[in-house]
């Protein structure tokens, strides 16, 4: 970690929604996800928060030694966003405790807050963190 990596650091990350980020093709292997409405789908908000916080944290970290892993989310999607309309994430550095880092995040489409709430990352050695991952691979190859 760099020592610019401080809490009060703030990052704004914009995606215009793609027909392809949507809930019927969050899972196409589910019917029921493929019958359900055409808007922005949790899951791949989860996937755009990360990246927010990714973004605002590669130019503090040894990037690409030093990258992050996000352990927690918590917030709320607050209101369904179709395709076309783009979404701008505020994420906030609040804390720094090692290696773990505390965000908080705000978005809206332009229209309606869609989602606010928290997300913890973790800094990880990649490759440190590819040794173990292959060890586990292994071990559970071997069951």
């Amino acid at each position: 970690m760099k020592d610019t990596l401080k809490p009060g650091l703030t990052h704004q990350f914009k995606f215009k929604v793609p027909p392809g980020k949507t809930v019927p093709q969050l899972y196409p292997e589910s019917q029921m996800f493929r019958e359900m409405p055409e808007v922005f789908a949790t899951g791949y908000l989860v996937g755009l928060l990360e990246w927010a916080c990714i973004e605002a944290l590669r130019p503090h970290l040894d990037w690409p030694r030093e990258q992050s892993l996000g352990t927690h989310v918590n917030f709320s999607h607050l209101a369904a966003t179709p395709p076309g309309l783009t979404v701008t994430v505020d994420v906030r550095l609040d804390k720094v405790d090692g290696r773990k880092l505390s965000f908080s995040i705000t978005a809206h489409d332009g229209l309606d807050k869609i989602t606010e709430g928290t997300h913890e990352r973790v800094i990880i050695d990649r490759d440190r963190f590819t040794t173990k991952l292959t060890e586990k691979s292994r071990s559970a190859s071997g069951r």
